[in-house]
């Protein structure tokens, strides 16, 4: 039992190495061009039904398509991750992501294109799964929320990025050359990813020490932290029963991107019955979607700081609170204001939920499928939402969709502070 557990000890006080810097980075790629694509989607959606190529129905196909692909991905990559090894999940979501990206661009018609667009987000709902989970068990311990929560900032530069570019590109060329853009790119990464090594976590919940010795050296390549000893020891990480910890990850997961997508999707709707119009003017938009790199870059700096539970708590708590004040809002001045902080608390969520907490909440042999099935329960929720909200609005008044969201956000700061394991710089198993 001597040698795993020197092992362990060992990449947990690992530094920044070159290897882990070149994980980082074709992580973060992933995840940009994973943004770039599901953000392209709604653009494209737009562009087919506008030129005739398309029906409403059809969109709706299209759209749904993706969301029920990203929870197949979920849970398709969890079973992979854990039982084959994070590698082969790594190289096959990107594979089909890429490879029926490209495809599409050359789709004959529409019904083509929806099916294309399955099996693309399958591949999308992977990568969302290993992604994290891929530099949270390379990261070094002391900065592993830092990291993670970076990837999420990287990835989340997506949408205003595609943005820009199917704004420039499509009325000129036409949306197939987007589709082939990123299919190529992704090609590209995947040559680049062919040789990344299988987490050394991994290999060691698996009995494969030799294997995960040779990785460890090259981690080390760089010096370790000795300061990250006595913390470990100190702080030694008992998880909760896998039950309590699927419940808080998949609480937490679903209710930050409920938030995240209800209030994007919906509040232009619910404000416009007030007269308040924010969906025709790209410069109020664009203010608010500022929030989203401030609030990953809050994330990133908090997470790792003050703790997990201390950073996502608060912000879910936040998030209930200015959800209420957006309801209530009868200016310009307040819907752009209020705005700006609810997407701030988002994406701070995005980074320190989604990036990193899921993950550490679950020990090494079932993170990728704890990981897969919080996710994949969140997308279900998301498919389920828009019905929810059309149906309240028939029943109810709008004010009552800003509570009951701000109802999720709190019930969900509750789980986490209450259930809740603090990972914070501790041996995650």
């Amino acid at each position: 039992m001597e040698r795993p557990i020197t092992l362990q000890g060992r990449i947990d006080r690992t530094k920044e190495s070159p290897l882990f810097y070149e994980i980082f980075a074709l992580v973060s790629g992933g995840m940009f061009l994973d943004a770039v694509d599901v953000y392209l989607a709604s653009a494209v959606a737009t562009t087919v039904l506008k030129d005739g190529w398309s029906t409403l129905q059809q969109n709706s196909y299209f759209l749904s398509s993706g969301f029920l692909g990203l929870f197949i991905g979920s849970l398709i990559a969890g079973f992979i991750g854990d039982l084959k090894g994070r590698r082969v999940a790594y190289q096959i979501n990107l594979l089909m992501f890429g490879g029926f990206t490209f495809l599409g661009a050359f789709s004959p018609n529409m019904s083509f294109l929806i099916f294309c667009r399955l099996m693309s987000s399958i591949g999308l709902g992977s990568e969302i799964v290993t992604g994290y989970s891929m530099v949270n068990e390379f990261a070094p311990i002391h900065s592993r929320g830092k990291w993670c929560a970076t990837t999420s900032l990287v990835a989340n530069c997506g949408a205003p990025v595609t943005m820009i570019l199917a704004s420039a590109i499509i009325p000129r060329f036409g949306w197939r050359v987007m589709f082939m853009g990123v299919g190529i790119v992704a090609a590209i990464l995947w040559y680049l990813r062919r040789n990344i090594p299988e987490s050394p976590r991994w290999l060691m919940a698996h009995g494969r020490n030799d294997e995960a010795q040779e990785i460890i050296q090259k981690l080390e390549v760089n010096g370790v932290n000795e300061d990250v000893t006595p913390i470990v020891k100190k702080h030694e990480v008992v998880h909760h029963s896998l039950g309590v910890s699927l419940f808080v990850a998949t609480v937490a997961a679903s209710a930050t991107i409920i938030c995240q997508y209800t209030f994007t999707s919906w509040v232009p709707t619910l404000l416009s019955n007030r007269g308040i119009n924010i969906s025709g003017s790209l410069w109020m938009s664009a203010f608010m979607m500022v929030g989203a790199p401030v609030g990953c870059a809050i994330g990133a700096y908090l997470v790792d700081r003050i703790g997990r539970k201390k950073t996502i708590a608060p912000a879910f708590f936040m998030t209930a609170v200015f959800g209420f004040m957006y309801g209530q809002q009868s200016t310009v001045a307040g819907v752009m204001t209020i705005g700006f902080l609810l997407e701030v608390c988002f994406y701070v969520l995005m980074a320190s939920v989604i990036a990193v907490y899921v993950a550490e909440l679950f020990p090494t042999k079932f993170r990728f499928r704890g990981s897969g099935i919080a996710n994949g329960a969140a997308k279900l929720f998301t498919v389920a939402m828009p019905i929810v909200v059309a149906w309240m609005l028939k029943v109810t008044s709008p004010n009552m969709i800003f509570w009951t969201i701000g109802g999720i956000a709190l019930f969900a700061g509750i789980v986490v502070w209450v259930f809740g394991d603090e990972t914070n710089q501790k041996d995650i198993g």
